[in-house]
């Protein structure tokens, strides 16, 4: 089967609360990675139950015909921070705290989290043997799924952008390999 991960769309900043909608830019690269999908066959829909995800599944699904369906075990790990900052904009701002965060330094589990993660998307990968599912989810879930089937300690080790799609191959006897990393060819022109 195939696993296509893809990174919610640029939310707003925002100092109440960790669950911020998408800014305009999310709203459009939401519309550019919808119309990039419609034109693959995907069975199935899946979005984090956080805002940004599920916002920038919304185009994709309608264009589509597919129901959202959202889980809990693909949220991101910062979810009751209680504010959002995007990570390039602490990478400007604070790049001594964004060299923490990016190394786990801080409140969060990784650990934790990518059992969590990898658990979830286990279920999912059973439940949708020789099929296509599309899960609208987080950075730090593409990071800590990727390392796992790379055999990596659990990290943030690269930064997936905005809108970007990422693709594995899902074996039933196990197998879990990379296809593609960061694809953002319909962002291109934006």
């Amino acid at each position: 089967m195939e696993l296509i991960l893809i990174r919610h769309g640029l939310p707003e900043r925002s100092a109440e609360t960790s669950d911020p909608p998408l800014s305009d830019v999310g709203h459009d690269q939401a519309r550019r990675v919808g119309a990039a999908l419609a034109r693959e066959r995907i069975d199935a829909v899946f979005a984090s139950t956080m805002r940004r995800a599920i916002q920038t599944a919304e185009p994709y699904a309608a264009l589509a015909g597919h129901e959202i369906v959202t889980h809990e075990g693909i949220v991101e790990f910062d979810r009751d921070s209680g504010s959002y900052t995007p990570l390039e904009v602490l990478k400007a701002e604070d790049y001594e705290a964004w060299k923490a965060f990016v190394r786990g330094d801080g409140d969060a589990n990784i650990k934790a989290f990518q059992a969590t993660v990898v658990e979830t998307l286990e279920d999912l990968i059973g439940a949708h043997r020789g099929k296509t599912i599309a899960v609208f989810c987080h950075g730090g879930v593409i990071n800590v799924w990727t390392a796992h089937i790379l055999g990596m300690a659990p990290r943030l080790f690269f930064e997936p952008r905005y809108a970007s799609v990422h693709r594995y191959l899902c074996a039933g006897s196990g197998e879990r390999n990379l296809v593609s990393l960061n694809d953002v060819a319909h962002l291109r022109d934006a």
